[in-house]
């Protein structure tokens, strides 16, 4: 039997690779945090949409 061959590829650079994922992911890490953002921007809900929320009332998990 043959032992088995290990690959003769090099191993790619870290900052290679970093440059790599960054062009196919793009920033997975935003801008800002979630407490630095306004309420309203938290999420693309309407307006109608938060009034209703807000009249749920507290036994009813609001």
């Amino acid at each position: 039997m043959s032992e088995p061959v290990e690959p003769t590829e090099q191993k790619e650079p870290e900052w290679k690779r970093k440059q790599r994922l960054a062009r196919i992911f793009g920033d997975v890490l935003p801008e800002t945090t979630k407490d630095e953002r306004e309420p309203s921007a938290e999420s693309g809900e309407l307006a109608s949409d938060r009034w209703l929320k807000s009249q749920v009332p507290p036994h009813h998990g609001g």
